[in-house]
């Protein structure tokens, strides 16, 4: 089943090719978009209004927050130092090797065929360039390029911040 029973798919979310999918275990927002050849493995958690392009990866361990745009190819990684077997060589068990979280901060946008190393958290609002590898935290609202990916600069539709004097 492409689509497991023990995915829990909010109201106005759409799978475009739900034979195309490999979902289980995981948690969609409401209106969020996933397109075809995309996994989400299980306890990765999916915001509000997302758009997930085809061909991406999401495994365990993954939050992504609402408003999210994940681009063709997306790559999440959450190991540190993955490997088959374990040093005897044993192949190895989920006993073998800790789980790292990473977080995709609301509104943030990964272009396509970036990948994001294990453990990091991607700030709200910025954006990762296509192909990037995300190595380290990505501060709110800067834009990320490269191997690995460097600040180039910051967001220019950046929301403006609240006026400090307006009592409101």
């Amino acid at each position: 089943m492409p689509v497991a029973e023990d995915v829990e798919l909010a109201p106005g979310a759409v799978i475009y090719y739900p034979a195309l999918v490999n979902l289980y275990g995981c948690a969609i927002g409401a209106q969020t978009t996933i397109g075809p050849f995309v996994e989400i493995q299980r306890g990765a958690q999916v915001g509000a209004r997302c758009k997930i392009s085809s061909h991406s990866f999401i495994c365990t361990g993954v939050t992504i927050e609402d408003e999210v745009f994940v681009g063709h190819g997306v790559m999440f990684t959450n190991d540190l130092y993955p490997r088959a077997t374990t040093p005897d060589g044993r192949p190895q068990t989920a006993a073998d090797w800790t789980l790292v979280e990473t977080r995709v901060r609301r509104g943030a946008s990964l272009g396509s065929n970036a990948t994001v190393l294990a453990g990091v958290t991607i700030g709200e609002g910025a954006m990762v360039a296509a192909g990037a590898v995300v190595t380290h935290d990505v501060p709110p609202y800067t834009i990320v390029a490269g191997v690995p990916a460097r600040v180039i600069g910051p967001v220019r539709d950046r929301p403006p911040e609240p006026d400090a004097s307006d009592p409101a």
